[in-house]
């Protein structure tokens, strides 16, 4: 099956069956110093507080200060590979410092750290058709090679290993769990993707302001073969299984959410605006008369489904 293929099958199952519940674990690691500390323990609570209010299927767990030891960080994964089904979706997110040796990416923690080739053990035994990795640390880019997979979404902090430096990436990634602005097409959702642009650009406008050399640049990658791609370099058409990933919702949303009646309709709004990412992504090959045909229909159904939610 082509890529494309894939994907286009990917979509429509993630789309035709509302995930049975969504597994979040969240991780801070050691600070090293009592300022990192506290920062990477806030920015933890931070987001278990947003998540644990915005879904009611969610399942989450958040590990920080002495708890976060390899071997429960290892217990919790292991009780999600044995927990999740296909129809779930599977986010981990870990804040800290990590380092790289040229072989091995290494998330600090309390006693033994735990490295990429471990995560990966674990992530690849996941049944969750959706999953999400976001690596919020120093030297995060050098887990890409090991973690990313075709149809996982992976979030890096650094660009390489060799980016050493704490970074600032998972403090935005946070803020942009609970800023209405990170919704960009105001739809009272924040997926993968909005995340990410917030965060990156949120990071980048930091140094800037600081007037000092970035020392982090954050990549997304889903393909599962790529480097990655910066904020600056996503074109149309890509990251597209990051604008279908849902991480949250808000508003009247959140509360259609709550509405046995309405958790259909909300299935079929994400299913409808994951095919017409795809359509997007195929418009090249496509004549513009078919195209358009083909969007406007989705375009109607997509208002008539919004309607029916706004009732």
């Amino acid at each position: 099956m082509s890529r494309a293929g894939f994907l286009s099958c990917l979509l429509a199952a993630a789309a035709l069956c509302a995930p049975a519940a969504t597994h979040y674990i969240t991780v801070s690691g050691l600070g090293g110093e009592a300022d990192y500390e506290q920062r990477f323990t806030s920015w933890a609570a931070t987001i278990d507080q947003v998540l644990r209010g915005s879904r009611l299927d969610a399942k989450t767990i958040t590990l920080t200060g002495a708890e976060a030891t390899r071997e429960r960080l290892r217990k919790v994964l292991e009780d999600a590979v044995q927990d999740s089904g296909p129809n779930d979706a599977f986010v981990l997110m870990l804040i800290g410092h990590g380092t790289y040796d040229g072989v091995d990416y290494k998330f600090n923690i309390p006693g033994p750290d735990i490295t990429d080739a471990e995560l990966a053990g674990y992530l690849n035994r996941l049944r969750a058709g959706r999953q999400l990795v976001v690596i919020m640390t120093s030297s995060s880019g050098g887990a890409l090679e090991r973690l990313r997979k075709e149809g996982r979404v992976l979030v890096v902090a650094t660009k390489s290993g060799t980016e050493k430096n704490a970074t600032v990436f998972a403090r935005y990634w946070a803020e942009a769990l609970r800023d209405p602005s990170a919704d960009t097409d105001k739809n009272e959702a924040i997926t993968a993707l909005e995340a990410f642009r917030y965060a990156a650009l949120k990071s980048a406008a930091f140094y800037d302001s600081q007037k000092r050399l970035a020392t982090e640049h954050p990549l997304l990658e889903e393909t599962g073969t790529g480097e990655g791609l910066r904020v600056t370099a996503l074109e149309e058409g890509q990251g597209r299984l990051a604008a279908a990933f849902t991480l949250l919702r808000f508003g009247s949303a959140q509360e259609a959410v709550k509405d046995p009646a309405k958790q259909k309709l909300l299935a079929r709004k994400e299913e409808l605006e994951s095919q017409i990412d795809l359509l997007k992504y195929q418009k090249a090959a496509m004549t513009e008369p078919e195209y358009r045909k083909q969007l406007t229909a989705l375009l109607l159904e997509l208002a008539r489904t919004q309607e029916a939610l706004d009732k």
